[in-house]
């Protein structure tokens, strides 16, 4: 496993935008790092009868604009550094898009793929019992994230209502919809980023259809992307796995690969054609979509990446280094805390819901979300133009001023 960077290079961003800003160093030393930041062990049994100890991580980013919000992962590469960063981005994302919210992250260094459901369910609700002390409907609200879904939710709530003794639906969003869940948050994400890049087409006047793009990743974000733009006629070029890559110049066959593949998005090795992730990156194509892991667009392969437009669905996917390549190269990269925050939004869309009791249609909250996605690119997108930066760097700047404002009014910070 290589060096996580994640946190450093947060915070080399975070110190950018609050220089451009003009803000004392006293905002920048109070977002650099989470308010909170918690470590557990969970002791659970596993199948054969032994018990096995896993590490647990929860970060609280910032909680002055509202409780904190952010996703659990189950991750054999987990790290604290990971887990802190992504809270940051988190907080970010919900500055932009104007929730009530800051952000938080949590993760547990296990293998989901090599677990039974019954070992899963355990460490699900070993995890709630760990942290059940700093979370809360008001306090700091959960969701899926990389290897975790609806019944992994259901059970950590089923576990929070045992210990809090009452039903409490809003603890955690991304529930399974017979359990309070929203329609339209699985897909969320994914058409999110569909927003958004439908946003870039319209600026750059091109035309989604027959536009050719790589998604890598093919999971629950990158699945469900490469369907819908299969099914609005862009010529989904490539699609990735974590075993390798598939590619056609006349465009692949999204619904035969959705029907192929495994729980674990995997369809790759069922190809005897298949090519790495790295190759696959470097193809020509009008969007490349990075739905994986962090730090896949980087200093080595920056020069080589043959694109228009970079439209960031994962989290972190381009280093600083690289984006100072792509930059050069006038390549436009959406950053992840605009392009991937759909999620955020329709899971602020559900606690909403499970507040009032009252459940929306499936069309309102795309509806809503929709709106949301193209305010929030529009607000990015000019701020960049008046600062005269790149779009990552004008995300943060608009992240950064509502949090700072709110941690002002709070008295916090004097500035």
């Amino acid at each position: 496993m290589e060096q996580d960077n994640s946190l450093i290079e947060f915070q080399e961003t975070l110190k950018e935008a609050v220089t451009i800003l003009n803000y004392p160093v006293q905002v920048y030393e109070f977002l650099k790092k989470p308010m909170r930041f918690l470590e557990v062990s969970i002791p659970i049994r596993m199948d054969n009868g032994k018990t096995e100890i896993f590490q647990g991580y929860r970060a609280q980013h910032n909680d002055a604009s509202g409780p904190t919000k952010g996703g659990i992962r189950f991750h054999p590469d987990v790290t604290p550094e990971e887990v802190k960063a992504l809270a940051g981005w988190m907080s970010l994302k919900c500055g932009i898009t104007d929730l009530p919210y800051g952000g938080a992250k949590g993760g547990i260094v296990c293998d989901p793929r090599n677990m039974s459901l019954d070992e899963l369910e355990r460490l699900s609700r070993g995890y709630v019992r760990a942290v059940s002390q700093l979370v809360g409907p008001t306090k700091d609200i959960p969701a899926p994230d990389m290897y975790t879904n609806s019944q992994i939710m259901a059970w950590m709530l089923d576990e929070y209502d045992h210990i809090r003794e009452f039903d409490s639906p809003g603890f955690i969003t991304g529930k399974p919809i017979a359990l309070g869940g929203s329609k339209g948050r699985e897909t969320a994400t994914s058409k999110g980023v569909l927003y958004t890049l439908q946003m870039v087409c319209e600026l750059k006047k091109m035309q989604l259809k027959n536009t050719r793009i790589i998604v890598q990743g093919f999971g629950n974000v990158g699945s469900y992307l490469a369907k819908y733009l299969y099914d609005l006629g862009a010529k989904v070029i490539g699609i990735s796995d974590v075993l390798g890559g598939l590619y056609n110049e006349g465009g692949l066959d999204i619904p035969n690969l959705l029907e192929s593949r495994d729980s674990f998005g995997i369809v790759s090795n069922r190809f005897k054609s298949s090519i790495s992730n790295q190759e696959l990156l470097e193809k020509e194509c009008d969007v490349l979509i990075p739905a994986a892991i962090s730090g896949v667009i980087n200093k080595q392969n920056a020069s080589r990446i043959n694109c228009k437009f970079v439209i960031e669905a994962a989290n972190g996917p381009t280093t600083k280094d690289a984006l100072k390549i792509l930059d050069e190269r006038e390549i436009l990269v959406v950053p992840d805390i605009l392009a991937n925050s759909g999620g955020v939004i329709v899971s602020y869309f559900e606690w909403c819901q499970n507040n009032q009791g009252y459940n929306w249609t499936e069309e309102l909250v795309n509806e809503r979300l929709k709106e949301k996605m193209t305010s929030s690119f529009l607000n990015v997108y000019n701020t960049a133009k008046r600062y005269g930066v790149n779009m990552k760097i004008a995300a943060y700047i608009e992240g950064i001023q509502k949090l700072a404002e709110a941690s002002r009014l709070r008295g916090w910070l004097k500035y």
